[in-house]
């Protein structure tokens, strides 16, 4: 009888080991944050500054993964294909979910169907800006320019699809002015023959703009906002100088895979709240340009449809087409 006891004691505290063992590594595995752009981006930036605040609201590391290529496609599939656990998030653009879909005819993700909306993170308005240097100074100077040489003024984006491209499509839509779009491969190039007066202008977010503004390199003319920005009180929205529906806001958010339990979601949407809302993240957002604008998972879903919808709607009027 007390051989029995005994076998049974050691089992039981077997078990017991086994059971705060295997507790203590579901706490401890790690949270990998997926971004679909190169390291030392903003969107990079932005990961990192979160991931560092989202260790202590979820009490475990968070890690971050760059998985750069495809116009977001090759982040976006990996974590459409990852487990449904909450430990595989992708902070993503709005590039990758609202303005591929209807773009490119053959996608090899489906954001829809592949990916949960956690929350929006931050959000930030394209502005146009022209060569500091250059005697352009105003809005109405730079359409008088596009206006009596037609063809003859350009406008840089960071790429075909880009948010940049299309708040060219819609000034090109609001003003009929012949405005010639010349993409790049990526801001930073665009930036600097912006800069250098190789081209007439470009299109960005205020976030990867601001150190050039401030250094004088680059002149902001107009807002693509529905109110002027916080950062640059004295720049004007479209708005206000006559040209309606020239709206382009960028965002960054949380996704997770499709199929995460709605109290992963819940849990990962109170972690990141609490993270956008630290001293370090405000004080970054603040200095970059950005605007912290989390939503619940539902009112982000609803954003991403009324975008996607918008942009393919911009996409058709301007008959913008991609080579695949």
């Amino acid at each position: 009888m007390s051989i029995l006891k005994n076998d049974l004691f050691k089992q039981l505290a077997l078990a017991l080991v086994l059971s705060v063992a295997g507790a203590g590594a579901s706490a401890s595995t790690p949270t990998t944050v997926v971004v679909a752009f190169p390291a030392g981006g903003p969107a990079d930036t932005l990961a990192r500054v979160i991931a560092a605040e989202l260790e202590t609201t979820l009490k475990s590391t968070v890690v971050v993964e760059n998985k750069p290529g495809g116009n977001g496609a090759i982040a976006a599939s990996y974590v459409g294909r990852a487990a449904p656990d909450g430990h595989t998030l992708f902070l993503s653009s709005a590039g990758a979910i609202a303005i591929n879909p209807p773009l490119y005819p053959k996608l090899v993700y489906n954001p829809k169907k592949e990916l949960q909306p956690v929350t929006m993170l931050v959000s930030t308005p394209e502005v146009l800006v022209v060569p500091a240097s250059g005697d352009i100074k105003s809005l109405g100077e730079f359409l008088e320019a596009a206006r009596s040489k037609p063809g003859s003024v350009t406008l840089s984006s960071s790429g075909i699809g880009s948010m940049p491209h299309m708040a060219i499509s819609l000034l090109k839509i609001a003003t009929k002015a012949d405005i010639l779009h010349v993409p790049y491969k990526g801001a930073a190039p665009a930036i600097k023959d912006t800069v250098g007066g190789q081209v007439g202008g470009f299109f960005g977010d205020i976030s990867g703009l601001m150190a050039f503004i401030k250094d004088k390199r680059v002149r902001p003319i107009a807002i693509a906002a529905t109110k002027r920005s916080a950062v640059l009180p004295d720049v004007p929205t479209f708005d206000e100088l006559g040209i309606k529906n020239v709206h382009a806001n960028n965002w960054y958010g949380m996704f997770a895979p499709k199929n995460t339990p709605v109290e992963t979601i819940d849990k990962l949407n109170q972690a990141l709240r609490a993270a956008l809302g630290s001293d370090a993240v405000q004080k970054y957002v603040q200095a970059s340009g950005l605007e912290a604008s989390p939503t619940s998972p539902q009112e982000f879903e609803k954003l991403i449809d009324e975008d996607t919808r918008k942009w393919g709607g911009v996409i058709k009027a301007e008959g913008i087409t991609v080579n695949e």
